[in-house]
């Protein structure tokens, strides 16, 4: 299957690893070795002003909490736990919730807490190969915070509607900001399915044209690939689903009018995985039916080869037993007339198997 296919399932499975160990306090913060150290940017912002900026010390966002309608702090990066401990002090976050955004195997979810929501989900990228990592979001009386596991993510077209002051972001709350940073997310798997999408078209060409051991490999990833999307979009459509279904005044009703699109593009985007996903599995088929049709076409040809030879090696044999009593023996002409009958033969299967239709149609416009 590659080397570079058995590295990213290595990588795969020692992300999916929990890094808590059995017996330790609920809330305890503990993150992967290697983990980049975070890095936060502020911004904040209402309808007439917007500020944004690099903050080292989480306490500086104080100065902005209360003063600007929204105030959205954005982490990249999850290697300094202690830095995570005290913006959640700064905010007020659950110890629990803290725990659940260094722990990076949680599948897409919401919680509520007394002044605060949770949510949580994979964010995916397609750089030659599939990436996903965890995004957490609060929502809070005037602030969203989020986390996410390395630098980069797909949330500029967010940063530039606040900047250009386009749209309704900066009118309104946190509630539509953190509406807005799902739709990014979700609407951000549409292009990532759709490089699967071509790349499932020329795997098609490849099998039926061109089967090789080598499409084995990547038929499989391809696989696998989708199934990671599958598994992480499952998730994403009940939680949204809850915050949908959701009372509490955290999403006004009109907030909810937006979500609800939200969730028609996961569903949509369920149901394109389901479809790559049946295509991918008949790939397999498909590579299986190629590989036998072309192994009966060599079959065939050799079959044909054998058939032609066998009453040419019967003529050879016949007049290769040197009796004294054949009569083209002593002949001057018995060499060609051997030769002639074996030719004749051979000619005579050729036009039996073309009329039978064992070389190809009988019609070449068929």
């Amino acid at each position: 299957m590659g080397i570079g296919f058995i590295k990213r399932r290595a990588q795969d499975l020692t992300a999916e690893k929990s890094l808590s160990r059995p017996g330790d306090a609920p809330g305890t913060l503990s993150v992967a070795p290697g983990s980049p150290r975070p890095t936060i940017q502020l911004l904040a912002y209402g309808p007439d002003e917007i500020i944004e900026k690099m903050i080292l010390d989480p306490e500086e966002a104080r100065d902005y909490l209360g003063v600007f309608p929204v105030v959205w702090l954005n982490v990249e990066g999850l290697g300094d736990t202690t830095l995570i401990a005290r913006i959640g002090e700064v905010f007020g976050l659950h110890r629990l919730a803290l725990e659940d955004i260094t722990d990076k195997h949680q599948r897409a979810k919401v919680d509520y807490y007394a002044d605060h929501l949770f949510f949580t989900s994979r964010m995916t990228t397609f750089n030659s190969v599939l990436e996903t990592e965890q995004l957490s979001i609060f929502l809070g009386t005037g602030y969203v915070v989020t986390f996410q596991e390395t630098p980069g993510d797909c949330f500029d077209p967010v940063r530039e509607r606040l900047r250009m002051k386009r749209g309704r972001l900066r009118f309104c709350g946190p509630d539509y900001l953190a509406y807005a940073l799902l739709d990014a997310l979700v609407d951000n798997y549409f292009p990532v399915l759709e490089r699967y999408g071509d790349l499932i078209e020329t795997l098609e060409d490849e099998v039926v044209s061109r089967p090789s051991p080598r499409l084995i490999g990547k038929i499989h990833e391809l696989k696998r690939d989708l199934h990671a999307i599958r598994r992480a979009v499952w998730p994403l459509r009940e939680a949204i689903n809850a915050l949908l279904r959701d009372t509490s005044p955290r999403f006004t009703e009109e907030t909810r009018l937006y979500l609800r699109d939200c969730y028609d593009h996961v569903v949509q985007l369920l149901e394109m995985s389901e479809a790559y996903r049946d295509v991918a599995t008949s790939l397999m088929e498909t590579y299986l039916s190629s590989v036998s049709n072309r192994m009966n076409e060599i079959m065939k040809v050799l079959t044909i080869i054998s058939t032609i030879f066998i009453p040419l090696s019967f003529i050879a044999s016949v007049y290769g037993m040197n009796f004294d009593n054949i009569p083209e023996f002593h002949w001057a002409f018995g060499y060609p007339f051997a030769l002639s009958i074996m030719l004749a033969v051979a000619l005579g299967l050729l036009y039996y198997f073309r009329r039978n239709g064992w070389l190809g149609p009988k019609n070449p416009r068929d």
